[in-house]
């Protein structure tokens, strides 16, 4: 008899991961056999236990979810890593699948949605939703480009997400152990990047572009 495809959540909220667990119970042949609540309590639990896939949220107590994708592709190559988060595809999708996710489905995601990502990850796979493949369809095709926040990098992305919530550059730095002319330094690209002038211009397109939240 096959075993079963061990999979390991790594979300720092419980409901979360009882959700994902509940998602996932109607296929036999997944078996959730791991949960960790933090980037720490991922790798640690990695380095005595083998996993088949992982469900891996973005926002992590101790790291960023994409940081740690990325850190898991590298110590664990043979691990599929699938991004359950509750930002949309265009926030993060694209970035993830370039980091080498498996997939990348919003926890509002159907648990037939799961199950199938889980299974195509599994199979050494990639799970694309219709919207997602329409857009890396596009891009393959030379038509129009992304949206003004792709060209920034997941540093960046992550600060102007900070300062568009309405987070003091003094208060960033801590919260990313930066110093704050660093923070500047990155405040001062993401306006040059994005063609934008001030900080209210930056929380106005975080809005309209439903990257705040």
């Amino acid at each position: 008899m096959t075993r079963p495809v061990r999979i390991l959540l790594i979300d720092d909220h419980t409901v979360a991961r009882y959700g994902l667990r509940l998602m996932l119970a109607g296929a036999a042949e997944l078996q959730v056999s791991g949960e960790a609540d933090s980037a720490a309590a991922a790798l640690h639990l990695l380095r005595s236990e083998s996993f088949d896939v992982a469900l891996l949220d973005i926002n992590l107590p101790d790291k960023n979810g994409l940081e740690l994708l990325k850190q898991l592709r590298e110590l664990h190559g043979g691990l599929a890593v699938l991004i359950v988060s509750m930002y949309g595809e265009d926030i993060y999708a694209l970035r993830a699948l370039k980091l080498g996710a498996a997939g990348y489905l919003t926890k509002t995601c159907s648990a037939d949605s799961l199950v199938e990502a889980v299974r195509k990850a599994a199979g050494g796979g990639k799970y694309v939703t219709p919207s997602l493949l329409q857009k890396l369809a596009g891009m393959l095709g030379g038509g129009p480009g992304g949206v003004l926040h792709d060209a920034l990098t997941d540093r960046e992305l992550e600060i102007f997400r900070m300062i568009a919530s309405g987070e003091s550059l003094v208060g960033i730095a801590a919260a990313l152990h930066l110093s704050p002319s660093t923070v500047t330094t990155y405040r001062a690209r993401i306006l040059d990047k994005m063609d934008l002038k001030s900080n209210a211009e930056l929380t106005r397109y975080g809005l309209d572009h439903g990257l705040l939240g």
